[in-house]
């Protein structure tokens, strides 16, 4: 049973993509499946350290240290002191993480993991725009350009930060209600069968 004249000249001009490939495809295929899938813990990871990376990159020239912390926390002023954002992200982080362990695939479909994580970045996106402009208008040359980019990406990534919350707990709710729709759908099917 050979191959016919046709079958071996469509064999050479059809490249044959190698198995290494298919399964680099499959491989990133799947990891990029888990990433989409544990996102909201991901993203909340990042949120909790990401604005903590940056204000220790705006205070380099004193290191982060629990008396430093404190220090900071003793003279907080609302228009001078930038402790306060990373603490608002690690708080908003810690009740969307706490809300989304306590919903399961219904709840999660229907309301309180979108409705707090919307509630927790509007609350966020509101101080934090609040906070920047008072920042920024107070001093507006005091310090140098490094530490003014610093805190230029302390207030934008936790704003982006709360706002990904709210599109990650969108796609959450978005996916469990498909689920439970295909279940209903199976259920219906299993007892009309």
């Amino acid at each position: 049973m050979g191959f016919t004249k046709e079958e071996k000249s469509l064999k050479k001009v059809v490249p044959v993509i190698p198995r290494w490939v298919k399964t680099l495809f499959f491989l990133i295929y799947m990891l990029i499946s888990l990433l989409l899938f544990s996102a909201p813990i991901l993203l909340v990871i990042a949120d909790a350290l990401l604005p903590s990376a940056f204000l220790s990159a705006a205070l380099s020239p004193s290191t982060l240290n629990l008396q430093t912390l404190s220090s900071h926390l003793n003279d907080y002023d609302f228009r001078y002191s930038l402790i306060d954002i990373p603490l608002v992200s690690i708080i908003r982080s810690a009740i969307i993480l706490c809300v989304y362990s306590f919903c399961d695939g219904p709840r999660l479909s229907r309301g309180p993991y979108l409705g707090i994580a919307t509630v927790c970045s509007a609350a966020s996106l509101v101080f934090v725009s609040l906070k920047a402009s008072y920042v920024f208008m107070m001093n507006s040359h005091s310090k140098g350009g490094y530490v003014r980019v610093m805190e230029a990406a302390l207030f934008v990534s936790s704003l982006v930060l709360a706002i990904g919350h709210v599109v990650v707990a969108y796609r959450t709710s978005c996916r469990e209600r498909r689920k439970l729709l295909v279940y209903k759908i199976d259920i219906e099917a299993d007892m009309q069968g």
